[in-house]
């Protein structure tokens, strides 16, 4: 449970997982604003494409995104000769996990803003509130559960992603190692006491975030309801 190397390999599962949550729970909900509140020509191509991540098995879609952004791939030798590399690192790690927890985001906000009452917001405009205020007093209250939601499912198939990671990630211990590796690894050696130890210890970790999260959710249907 506490070796040096499952101890890295938490803290770049867990630490990957909340930073491309966040990343996720921002740009979901732009993605979801633009969906609802604009029309504009390939709107419904764009909508089918945030369901991209559902359709494509997990390993597709990590071997595409290292085609892309290896050293010889169409964004990959674009970045390198600046210093940037983004396969086989840590970063390709988060990216990937953006990729597949996007749609969680954007399909949870989605309906609850096709849903929101405009009248409020004219009521609020009609009394001299500005764009910011609208959308910080009126419009984000209605829609902080779904989007906290959207946040915890996004964060929990980060967790357990393993198909389109281990190809972009480079697997170097201590540096680029998942924790679903470690657990695939020790059950090839057949290292089952070791497996489920890993595995309890995320397991635990896991249930108390979306704990937290769920609380959180609660929080804010209170204060809505209030």
């Amino acid at each position: 449970m506490t070796a040096p190397r499952v101890m890295a390999s938490y803290r770049l599962t867990f630490g990957a997982s909340l930073f491309a949550a966040i990343v996720n729970a921002v740009f979901g909900l732009l993605v979801a604003w633009v969906l609802v509140r604009y029309k504009f020509p390939g709107k419904r191509i764009v909508d089918a494409l945030v369901d991209l991540p559902f359709a494509l098995p997990t390993a597709v879609a990590g071997i595409s995104l290292t085609a892309l952004l290896a050293g010889n791939g169409w964004v990959g030798q674009l970045l390198e000769p600046h210093g940037i590399k983004l396969a086989f690192t840590p970063a390709g790690i988060v990216i990937a996990l953006i990729f597949i927890g996007l749609p969680f985001v954007v399909r949870t906000v989605q309906p609850v803003l096709e849903d929101a009452e405009k009248e409020l917001e004219e009521a609020a405009t009609s009394l001299g509130a500005t764009r910011l205020q609208t959308f910080t007093k009126v419009i984000f209250p209605s829609i902080a559960p779904a989007l906290l939601t959207g946040f915890a499912m996004a964060f929990a198939r980060a967790i357990g992603e393993y198909g389109s990671v281990i190809f972009i990630a480079g697997n170097m211990p201590m540096i680029s190692e998942i924790t679903p590796l470690i657990i695939i690894g020790k059950l090839e050696q057949y290292d089952y006491a070791g497996a489920t130890a890993v595995a309890l210890v995320m397991l635990v970790i896991s249930f108390v975030l979306l704990l937290v999260i769920n609380g959180l959710q609660a929080w804010q249907r209170r204060r809505a309801g209030a």
